[in-house]
C-alpha cells in the first residue's frame, strides 16, 4: 500500500512534487517516519528508494536494538536507531515533528518509554503496555502514565520516574511540542496538566506528555 506524497504528514522531510506516491508507514505510534524515509532523507545514507530498501533487507538498521528489516516500519519518539556498521546510534525526539540526536556508549542502550495502560493476567501477574507497543510483566506498582527508563533490547526496567508534581515532562506534540518543563499541578477531572519553564507556565494535554526525570532528563534529547 502506498501514500500520495502530497497526503503525508507535513513533517516528513520529503520532496512533495518529485513523484505522485511514497510508502505508508506501521507498527505501534501514532506518529512515525517509515525507516525507508529515514533512511534516505533524513540520514542521507541512499540517494533512492530502491538502495534505502537494499540497506534496510540487509539488516543494516537496528531500533531499540533490534534488526528491522521492514521498510515501512515505523519509527517514533524515543526510539532508539542504531547502525553497527558505521557505529552510530540516535535517539528520536519531538523537535519540529521529528528530529534526531545523536547518542553513545550506555545512553544508547537506554530508552524512556510511557506506561499507557495494564493489565492483570492469570496467576496475579501484571502486563504493563508501553506506548511503543513492549509489554512487561512484572509485580512492582507501576501506575498508568508513569514512565519507565529501560534497558534496550533486554527491557530491563532500570528507573521508574512518576508522574507527579515537581517532576519533569516533554511535551511530544501540540503548540508546546520539543520543551521541557517541571509540572506544577495536574487536573485528573479534565486530562490538563500546568508546567512551567524558566518562570513561563503553559497547560498541556496529559496525553502530549511523557516523564523524563527529576531535576533532568535520564537520557540524552538534545
Amino acid at each position: 500500500m502506498w501514500l500520495k506524497r502530497m497526503a503525508s504528514p507535513r513533517w516528513w522531510p520529503i520532496k512533495r512534487k518529485t513523484h505522485k506516491f511514497i510508502t505508508t508507514v506501521r507498527g505501534p505510534h501514532s506518529e512515525a517516519l517509515p525507516l525507508q524515509i529515514l533512511v534516505r532523507d533524513v540520514l542521507g545514507l541512499a540517494e533512492n528508494a530502491k538502495e534505502a530498501k537494499n540497506i534496510i533487507n540487509a539488516g543494516n538498521i537496528l531500533v531499540d536494538g533490534k534488526i528491522r528489516k521492514d521498510i515501512k516500519f515505523g519509527v517514533g519518539v524515543m526510539d532508539v536507531v542504531e547502525i553497527p556498521t558505521i557505529k552510530k546510534s540516535w535517539r528520536v525526539t519531538p523537535k519540529n515533528g521529528f528530529t534526531l540526536v545523536e547518542t553513545s556508549g550506555n545512553d544508547s542502550k537506554l530508552k524512556i518509554c510511557r506506561i499507557a495502560n495494564k493489565k492483570i493476567l492469570k496467576g496475579g501477574k501484571t502486563q504493563i503496555n508501553l506506548n511503543d507497543g513492549k509489554n512487561i510483566l512484572s509485580n512492582d506498582k507501576y501506575s498508568t502514565r508513569d514512565s519507565l527508563v529501560i534497558e534496550i533490547p533486554s527491557q530491563k526496567v532500570i528507573e521508574i520516574i512518576k508522574f507527579e508534581k515537581g517532576n519533569l515532562a516533554l511535551v511530544i506534540s501540540g503548540k508546546n511540542q520539543g520543551i521541557t518543563a517541571k509540572i506544577q499541578d495536574i487536573d485528573h477531572v479534565n486530562k490538563r496538566v500546568w508546567l512551567e519553564r524558566e518562570n513561563e507556565k503553559f497547560e498541556s494535554p496529559i496525553s502530549n506528555i511523557v516523564m523524563i526525570g527529576k531535576d533532568k532528563s535520564a537520557v540524552k534529547i538534545e
